[in-house]
């Protein structure tokens, strides 16, 4: 549905022409970044700056920059954005709060998080108070200062100016515009090694290359309230890392380890918690000290399972780890040479507590599955401590490796919501498909430049066809239709959960092709339709068959009877079962054709003419007539993805269609595209399925390779969810059958599909012939 600047008319009544016109040239623009909530507050703030009094520019500026703000962070910053203009109203110029509009989509791009926009915005509103005369060479500034700054040194490095320059304004505007030795020399001091805003993107494809899975990261600054200092935590499955780090020296004769490295380790260690942590530890009686204690082992074993898939840890962790047997003083000492000793083999340390530790943390290496071997080694620990007689203070005996996490995702004291870990950092929204009537449709909708993101879609209960043509509209000059979205839970074998909703279906008509072909194939192929015809039949019972030798029956089988009575008389144990039962034989299946039409399919078999697709049509083909004539329900549906939001489901033939002109057409038209998500689609396929009465439901999966996607790099992820897929649909009475015309197969099939329910097709063009005699030993 489009939205129209007419609805909001009187909130913008008061707009001059010129400022209307720019709010018209944006209007396209801005629809596209906010939802109806985000638009509303995007024009009040219109309005509300409009009531300034301030000018046309200052209100432009506002329509043109705030939409690029909410690209950067999210459009709930925006709402903030107007209340902090209309604060610094009393405060300042217009051409100041003009300015800070100016520049806000920069802050936002290098801050890259909206609560860190916020502070930044309560920064300037302090900085008006204290130096009113800097703010505005200092946003002339803003890129330079960002480039070389985090928001933290941003705030130290602009307080000091002010307090330095409280009453020399000249002197004030000097170093608010970098024109001083002083500003300089405090923006060297503040400046950090490297930023998180330079480096996220990097980090996040290593952590995806390492657990092929995504993380979703967010910059913290030590110097606002509710904020932890420099020290990454995880916090609503999100990891939390200091918006920049300084080049780390272990030791002053060693060379400085660069902040990439340090962000590659916190990063890791991070998502090691993340990946190994299944379920809480419990504090419950336990002292600081303890749960001290319990930290150091929790970090070793997660670090140790990662390290067995990833050797290269030990090395990026171990760098970071300087503590020494001289160190001793302290219970953060201690910690810290038992943080090294579990990590480093290479560590000697004669010290009995650290001996004891590693001692007790190399006899559950079979057990480092579970955080409980976690507790259980830290309360010995912690109680063999005591011997050292060392005062422990909770604030300041932490350990001192950087790149560590503060712990507290695994100490929590009620259950992890899986449901929102797995979903963290993917704040999406729905789009809602309206149905309405035609007149609805007629008098409504206006835009017809509105793309595939619009917040509503509308749609008529049926096509509408135009009876002179004798076509429908959308053949015509629109899309083809698509049903509303299916989405599906995925398994991700690293975590062992199933990620809800993760996969999304989209099932759409298949193109029509050239009925002749398909005629030609029957024609070409009569002779093995007729023998396949003759085949099932032979093989359907008929009529009623007569179940002997029961306990409990409709009727007694009189020979039977007869029998036990001879027994009786002969003084032999009578046999109890004289009943018989009629039971009337007949065929109950149901069967869905799931075809694989990805990319790959179009390639040509080795020495022919004709591609794999080609084959695979042709085999639908001869088993579509041989069924057709026995009558079984069948369906025929094919699949192909782009991504887990996209993937693509064309259903061919359905269970209540018959096999005629329609369904043979779109099997013509079909083709070859994408890539393949597998699980989604037997998802779907089994949804299909779970829909009809048969006693017996039957799934064939034809496919040329194993299950693969464009947004997945580890080829073990999606072999595992379509395992997972097919042991789901298994439990709805769907038996599920591989075809593979992969000659490699062997060595993921079973695998997937269980011992005895694939089959694998060495010589693809013996597939038409193949394909029905399947089908005839599947429903025996």
């Amino acid at each position: 549905m489009s939205i129209n600047l007419d609805d909001y008319a009187e909130l913008l009544e008061d707009l001059s022409e010129h400022t209307r016109h720019a709010l018209e040239a944006n209007w396209h623009e801005v629809t596209k970044v906010f939802s109806p909530r985000g638009l509303d507050n995007y024009l009040k703030g219109v309005s509300a700056i409009r009531g300034l009094g301030r000018g046309d520019s200052l209100v432009e500026t506002w329509i043109e920059e705030a939409p690029r703000v909410a690209k950067e962070v999210g459009e709930d910053v925006v709402a903030d954005l107007a209340t902090a203009c209309l604060m610094l109203a009393s405060k300042t110029s217009g051409s100041v709060i003009e300015l800070l509009l100016a520049t806000a989509p920069t802050a936002a791009n290098r801050l890259g998080d909206g609560q860190l926009f916020l502070n930044y915005l309560q920064f300037v509103n302090i900085l008006i108070a204290q130096a009113p005369r800097g703010v505005r060479p200092m946003l002339d500034k803003l890129e330079v200062l960002f480039q070389h700054l985090t928001l933290g040194g941003l705030r130290r490095w602009a307080l000091w100016g002010a307090h330095a320059h409280r009453t020399d304004y000249p002197e004030q505007v000097k170093y608010f515009g970098l024109e001083s030795k002083e500003s300089l020399a405090m923006l060297q001091k503040e400046r950090k090694g490297t930023l998180l805003v330079d480096v996220q993107r990097r980090i996040n494809m290593y952590l995806r290359a390492l657990w092929a899975r995504d993380f979703f990261m967010r910059p913290t600054s030590g110097d606002f309230e509710n904020r932890e200092g420099y020290r990454p935590y995880i916090e609503d499955y999100l990891l939390h890392l200091p918006d920049a780090f300084d080049d780390f020296r272990p030791s002053e004769e060693a060379d400085p380890v660069s902040g990439i490295e340090l962000y590659r380790a916190a990063s890791a260690h991070c998502a090691a918690h993340v990946v190994e942590t299944k379920v809480p530890i419990s504090a419950e009686a336990l002292s600081p000290f303890q749960m001290a204690v319990i930290s150091a082992i929790e970090d070793a074993r997660v670090e140790t399972l990662s390290i067995r898939r990833f050797p290269g840890l030990r090395q990026l962790w171990s760098q970071f780890h300087t503590a020494t047997p001289a160190m001793g003083a302290t219970v953060a000492n201690y910690l810290d040479r038992l943080a090294r000793a579990l990590l480093d083999p290479d560590y000697q340390d004669d010290d009995r507590w650290i001996a004891e530790g590693r001692m007790l943390f190399a006899q559950a290496q079979d057990k480092l599955d579970t955080n409980q071997t976690s507790w259980e080694i830290g309360v010995q620990l912690a109680h063999s401590f005591g011997e050292k007689k060392i005062p422990f203070n909770p604030r300041t005996d932490l350990q001192t490796a950087v790149y560590r996490d503060d712990n507290r995702y695994f100490w929590e004291f009620e259950e992890f919501d899986f449901e929102k870990a797995a979903n963290a950092g993917y704040d999406t929204v729905k789009q809602v498909r309206k149905y309405v009537n035609i007149m609805e449709m007629v008098n409504e909708v206006d835009n017809e430049l509105a793309g595939d993101d619009a917040q509503e879609i509308w749609v008529l209960p049926t096509e509408f066809h135009l009876d002179q043509e004798g076509v429908t509209i959308n053949s015509l000059e629109g899309k083809e239709p698509v049903s509303d979205p299916f989405h599906y839970s995925e398994w991700d074998y690293q975590i062992q959960l199933e990620r809800p909703a993760w996969a999304t279906v989209m099932e759409k008509r298949g193109k029509l092709g050239d009925l002749q072909m398909i005629n030609d194939i029957v024609a070409e192929h009569k002779r093995e339709i007729h023998r396949m015809k003759f085949l099932l039949d032979a093989m359907q019972p008929q009529g009623v068959q007569r179940i002997r030798k029961l306990e409990d029956g409709d009727e007694i089988d009189i020979n039977a009877a007869i029998q036990g009575f001879t027994d009786i008389r002969l003084g032999n144990q009578p046999d109890p079962r004289i009943m018989m039962r009629s039971v009337r034989k007949t065929r109950d299946f149901s069967i869905l054709v799931l075809l694989d039409l990805s990319e790959s399919t179009n390639e040509l078999v080795h020495g022919q003419e004709y591609s794999v697709l080609d084959l695979t049509r042709r085999a639908c083909v001869l088993l579509s007539d041989a069924i057709s004539k026995v009558g079984d329900p069948f369906a025929i549906h094919g699949f192909c993805s782009d991504g887990r939001h996209n993937v693509e489901y064309y259903r061919f033939k359905d269970f209540d269609q018959h096999w005629d002109e329609e369904p043979k057409s779109r099997l013509a038209g079909m083709t070859g595209q994408l890539s393949t998500r597998m699980g989604a689609a037997i998802r779907h396929a089994g949804h299909h399925l779970k829909l009809q009465r048969s006693a017996k439901k039957l799934l064939i999966v034809i496919t040329d390779g194993e299950p693969a996607d464009v947004d997945v790099r580890d080829p073990q992820y999606l072999r595992n969810d379509t395992k997972k897929a097919v042991e789901d649909v298994a439990k709805s009475g769907v038996m599920t059958y591989c075809m593979s015309l992969d000659p490699r197969a062997d060595n993921y099939v079973s695998r997937i599909f269980g011992q005895r329910n694939y089959m694998v097709v060495d010589h693809v063009e013996r597939l038409p012939e193949k394909l029905p005699l399947l089908y005839a030993g599947l429903t025996r």
